[in-house]
C-alpha cells in the first residue's frame, strides 16, 4: 500500500459515525446529529476526506500535488489535516473574515496561506477568493483544486456517509433542517432523505445576505453558511422550504443551544437552529397523533467562534448595532 492509500486509510479509519442527540421540545421529537464530532470538528470532514478519496482513486491527486482551495473556514481545516497525513501541500486561500483561531490553524499546518484583503462586487471576499485560487493553479505545477462549490464528489460524501447514518438510524423522519453553503452537504443528504422517506420535509436554511436562494448579496461578518454566488452544487438538492436567518439571531441560536441544551455549536448550526426553533414556534404541543420527528445537522463545534459568537463584545455588535 502506498503512502496516498495509507493515508487515506487512516483518515477513513477515523471517520466513525456520529451521534444523534435527542433534545427537548413541546411539539416534535427533535434530534441533532453532531457532526461537530468528526476528527476536524465540522460535517466539512466528510466531504474533504470523499473528495481526496475520489481524486486520488481518479489519479487527479498524486504524491507531487499541491492542493488549493478557497475556504475561509472548516473546509480550509479539513483539507490542512487530511493533507498533512497524506504527506501532499495544501495552500488555503482565505479572507478577513476568517476566525483568528482558524488562521492560526491554517498558519501552523500550512506552509503556505494566501489571504486576501479586496472585496468583490458583492461587499464579500468569494469572487476574489476564487481569482487566487484560479492564479495559484496556473502557478503551481501539479495544483488540485477540489472545488467545493460544484465538485460532486462532495454530495456524494453526504449521500453515503451523512444521510446513510440518518436512514439507518430512523424508521421516520418528517423534518430535516440543513444548512445552504456550498451545496454539498444538502445536496446529499436530501437525496438519501427522500429516497428513504418521500414524505420528509427538507428545509434549507441560510443566512441573510446570501445569494444562493435569489437574495441580494451583502456584507457577512459570521463565516458558515451563505454564499455571494449560487453554488452549483445546490441544484442537485431536493428542497421543500427555504429559511433565511439574520446574523443577529444566528448569535441568539448559537446562546439558545448552550443554554438550553448544553451544545457548543458554531454559526451554522445556529443559523439551523434558529431557524427551526421559528419553524415551530406555533405548533401545538401534544397534539393529536404522533409527534413528527425531525432532525438537523450540528455542523460545527463553537470553539472557533469564541472570540466572535461567544464573545459578548463582539456580539453585542450585531445585536445591538450603533445607530447609523
Amino acid at each position: 500500500m502506498g503512502p496516498l492509500a495509507s493515508g487515506l486509510a487512516r483518515i477513513g479509519g477515523a471517520m466513525r459515525e456520529t451521534a444523534l442527540v435527542p433534545l427537548r421540545h413541546g411539539a416534535v421529537d427533535l434530534h441533532a446529529k453532531l457532526e461537530y464530532a468528526n476528527p476536524n470538528g465540522s460535517s466539512k470532514d466528510r466531504s474533504a476526506f470523499w473528495i481526496l478519496k475520489r481524486a486520488v482513486e481518479r489519479g487527479d491527486v498524486t504524491e507531487r500535488t499541491t492542493v488549493v482551495e478557497s475556504s475561509s473556514g472548516n473546509f480550509a481545516l479539513s483539507m490542512a489535516s487530511f493533507c498533512r497525513v497524506l504527506g501532499i501541500d495544501f495552500v488555503p486561500v482565505i479572507d478577513p473574515n476568517c476566525n483568528a483561531s482558524t488562521e492560526a490553524y491554517l498558519r501552523l499546518t500550512c506552509d503556505r496561506v494566501e489571504k486576501v484583503t479586496e472585496r468583490d462586487a458583492t461587499g464579500g471576499y468569494l469572487a476574489t477568493r476564487l481569482r487566487r485560487v484560479a492564479a495559484l493553479r496556473a502557478e503551481l505545477p501539479a495544483a488540485f483544486w477540489p472545488d467545493q462549490y460544484g465538485n460532486a464528489d462532495a454530495v456524494e460524501a453526504h449521500y453515503l456517509l451523512t444521510g446513510g447514518e440518518l436512514v439507518r438510524a430512523f424508521d421516520r423522519i418528517d423534518y430535516a433542517f440543513i444548512g445552504a453553503g456550498t451545496g454539498g452537504t444538502i445536496g446529499g443528504v436530501s437525496l438519501r432523505l427522500k429516497e428513504a422517506y418521500p414524505g420528509v420535509r427538507v428545509v434549507a436554511v441560510d443566512a441573510e445576505g446570501s445569494a444562493i436562494f435569489g437574495g441580494a448579496p451583502k456584507t457577512r461578518r459570521i463565516p458558515g453558511l451563505g454564499s455571494s454566488m449560487v453554488p452549483p452544487l445546490i441544484g442537485k438538492a431536493l428542497i421543500d422550504e427555504v429559511l433565511i436567518v439574520s446574523e443577529p439571531d444566528t448569535v441568539r441560536g448559537c446562546h439558545d443551544l448552550l443554554r438550553e441544551h448544553g451544545l457548543y455549536a458554531g454559526g451554522s448550526t445556529g443559523t439551523v437552529y434558529s431557524a427551526l426553533t421559528r419553524y415551530f414556534a406555533d405548533l401545538p404541543a401534544g397534539g393529536a397523533g404522533p409527534r413528527p420527528t425531525a432532525v438537523f445537522l450540528c455542523a460545527d463545534r463553537g470553539t472557533a467562534y469564541a472570540d466572535t459568537i461567544y464573545n459578548p463584545a463582539w456580539a453585542a455588535t450585531l445585536l445591538d448595532p450603533a445607530p447609523a
